[in-house]
């Protein structure tokens, strides 16, 4: 999608951080991270939000997920909060699907 932000970074249209890259997915640092570790794992396909995933997006999905745990090992984290917003009342403001992993402060339930 040509106007979707993180379109333009998969296609490096614009620069980033890239803390991880494989076939399928990229993953950046949060240009507003709400840790000291927060880091936004999307997928190269363009995907608006889990609700528009299709049953042939379950594989790519597992990838996300799978690079999620990558990234943690890398940094040697234990303990790490991952999040998916989905639409624009859960806080959703980039609609390209994304994983928040956030990392390096206590977190709290609800959300905090």
């Amino acid at each position: 999608m040509s106007d979707c932000l993180f379109c333009k970074f998969v296609n490096k249209e614009f620069e980033t951080k890239i803390v991880y890259e494989n076939d399928f997915v990229l993953a950046f640092n949060d240009i507003d991270p709400q840790a000291p570790i927060h880091i936004l794992i999307i997928p190269k396909k363009h995907i608006s939000s889990l609700n528009e995933q299709t049953n042939k997006d379950k594989l790519l999905m597992g990838e996300l997920m799978l690079a999620v745990k990558t990234i943690a090992q890398q940094l040697n984290l234990e303990s790490y909060r991952t999040v998916i917003n989905t639409g624009k009342d859960a806080g959703q403001s980039v609609f390209h699907i994304h994983v928040h992993l956030m990392a390096g402060r206590p977190f709290s339930w609800p959300a905090g």
